[in-house]
């Protein structure tokens, strides 16, 4: 395997990586009654629709066919990925169900 198919194969598995990380924050979201886009836009009021977003919510299910999402599950896996801004607001919105 050369450098540049090497580099292909880190970015393909990062991009399912990140994609697997939308999903959970959009079922974590599902499973409390929250909008994901609106929690998403509430971190990032600069970007407009996120394409990945939208693709991951196709994916969800109805919290009763859910698997629970726990909160640090779903902090540490944006903390990977460097999503603090996101966390923060995630943060703010687990305070207010408590």
């Amino acid at each position: 395997m050369d450098q540049k198919q090497l580099e292909e194969k880190i970015i393909e598995h990062y991009q399912g990586e990140e994609k697997m990380m939308i999903l959970i924050f959009a079922q974590w979201c599902v499973n409390h009654h929250l909008d994901p886009e609106e929690v998403y836009l509430r971190a990032y009021p600069n970007q407009s629709a996120n394409p990945a977003l939208r693709e991951a919510l196709e994916l969800t299910v109805p919290k009763e066919e859910a698997g629970e999402v726990a909160d640090q599950t779903l902090l540490g896996v944006l903390s990977l990925f460097g999503n603090d801004d996101l966390a923060l607001v995630v943060t703010e919105e687990i305070r207010k169900m408590k």
